[in-house]
């Protein structure tokens, strides 16, 4: 297949692209990928994309959004190997989607405000997609999603249809009841029961993040970024003192990560 070179490209040119390197004499290791042997760039690809959003970096969210899209050129592709569907066929299963879910805009449906725009954008999808009672539209979040992210959705589901705390004091009250649980499966030493009561701790905590409008996952991965800053402190306390970490007390360490957090 031969092939122009531009200055100026376009998805006709990006799905050219794939074909060439996917057909015969093409790139050896496009040829021999699989959708599950490149699931894994696909998840990547993702977060890296939401990274540069993250970071305000518009260069970088124009350059992830690239490779987020080849992504499902790439599996789009594999499909059409098969005469299964090709790009054009995705194309016009989200443009359908996307006029089925917006009836106040394409259609005789009412929605004034974002809140209800979403309460019509999940009936829609129930109705869609044919599930008849709630446990099937919770068993609809994907297994895959970050623990966190589902357990956030499973609960938003749930509570659509009054299955609910009645207030965030009532869901922080349930989160202590279960540290005292999770307290005495460990002293139980019973690794069944401690895996089970951290689970709902931590499905607990996410309850409350709800309840307080707050992401969850964003959240922990922001404690996760203060810890990593606030750790790199204590390593130059202990570098500048001549304190071997590895070798000192937890005590020791200790006092260096409360001076590292007054000096924050």
């Amino acid at each position: 297949m031969a092939f122009m070179l531009k200055d100026s490209y376009t998805i006709e040119d990006l799905l050219a692209i794939m074909a060439l390197l996917r057909g015969e004499g093409g790139c050896p290791w496009d040829r021999e990928q699989t959708h599950q042997s490149i699931r894994q760039n696909f998840i990547e690809e993702t977060y890296e994309a939401v990274e540069a959003i993250d970071s305000g970096d518009t260069a970088l969210l124009r350059e992830e959004l690239g490779d987020v899209l080849l992504q499902v050129v790439f599996h789009t592709r594999m499909e059409e190997e098969q005469s299964s569907f090709d790009f054009g066929d995705v194309c016009n299963d989200i443009c359908k989607k996307l006029i089925v879910r917006h009836p106040h805009i394409f259609g005789d449906g009412k929605a004034d405000t974002a809140k209800e725009v979403l309460s019509n954008w999940e009936d829609i999808k129930k109705q869609t997609k044919g599930q008849t009672t709630q446990t099937e539209v919770l068993e609809n979040v994907p297994r895959v999603l970050p623990a966190l992210m589902r357990s956030a959705k499973v609960q938003h589901r749930a509570a659509k249809v009054g299955f609910d705390y009645p207030d965030v004091e009532r869901a922080f009250r349930d989160m202590r009841s279960e540290v005292e649980e999770l307290d005495q499966a460990i002293k139980e030493q019973s690794s069944a029961h401690i895996l089970e009561e951290l689970g709902d701790l931590l499905f607990s905590v996410v309850n409350v993040a709800r309840f307080l409008e707050i992401d969850p996952e964003y959240a922990l991965g922001k404690a996760c970024d203060k810890f990593i800053h606030r750790f790199s402190v204590v390593e130059g306390l202990a570098k500048d003192r001549g304190i071997n970490m590895p070798g000192s007390s937890i005590e020791l360490l200790d006092t260096l990560w409360r001076e590292a957090k007054i000096k924050e």
